[in-house]
């Protein structure tokens, strides 16, 4: 039977791109969302995909969520914890709530789907997870004292939490993606991009579909002896 899998913002970006690379590598999927229903429904219409819609930053929502996912599909045996959001701003214009929001999605919302199926992989002796950090959370970044804080504090989680599961047969790695080619990115005014690619030594944006070659080859099963690791994957531009 095939394992389960569930990935935070799972249809579009990196996270779709995970969500696909998945299902093609014989896995059953969960694409998680928090809002955008419209490009839900046309993510699974094209995919194949089932989307679930809960915020990874509601712990209670996280734990209905998962619970909904395993009536429906079967066990978890794989999270990818891939949602964030950006607020960015300097320090002085940066406001508690920015703060909040972001470290309760992109951090908080680690702590929530894995304590959702934490107890289930314990009791299987089998698991899977991978937190999608980001070059900003290892570099640091202007403007970003709250994404960078969050993302580096998912490669903590991540080394903390492998030890934790290492005995149950459960791992716990990460993905630190440098700018990889997608609608946020995309976003950037074109001289700054410019200036980005500049400082990338392989000369490009990497692909969605590069991070998610990485955590297909981190959650498969032969994958036992990998835990507690950071995988960069940013064309060189931050060796760390």
């Amino acid at each position: 039977m095939a394992r389960v899998a569930v990935v935070t913002g799972g249809t579009r970006g990196i996270g779709e791109a995970i969500s696909v690379a998945l299902k093609a590598a014989g896995y059953t999927v969960a694409a998680n969302y928090a809002g955008n229903d419209e490009r839900a429904k046309d993510f699974t219409a094209r995919i194949g995909i089932k989307a679930f819609k809960w915020d990874v930053a509601d712990y209670d929502a996280c734990i209905a969520g998962l619970k909904q996912v395993e009536s429906e599909l079967g066990a978890v045996d794989v999270i990818v914890n891939n949602a964030g959001i950006t607020r960015d701003g300097t320090m002085k214009k940066m406001s508690r709530t920015a703060w909040d929001e972001v470290m309760d999605t992109n951090l908080g919302g680690c702590y929530n789907m894995c304590k959702a199926a934490w107890d289930g992989m314990n009791e299987r002796k089998f698991g899977r997870v991978v937190n999608i950090g980001s070059i900003n959370g290892q570099a640091g970044q202007y403007g970003q004292v709250n994404y960078a804080a969050a993302k580096s504090g998912i490669h903590g989680f991540t080394k903390a939490l492998a030890q934790e599961g290492a005995r149950a047969g459960i791992t716990v790695n990460a993905i630190a993606p440098g700018y990889i080619d997608t609608d946020m990115v995309a976003a950037v005014p074109a001289d700054v991009l410019a200036k980005i690619v500049a400082r990338i030594p392989v000369g490009r944006l990497g692909q969605a579909s590069e991070i998610a070659r990485a955590v297909c080859f981190l959650v498969a099963d032969e994958g036992g002896f990998i835990t507690g690791s950071t995988l960069s994957i940013n064309g060189g531009q931050h060796m760390y």
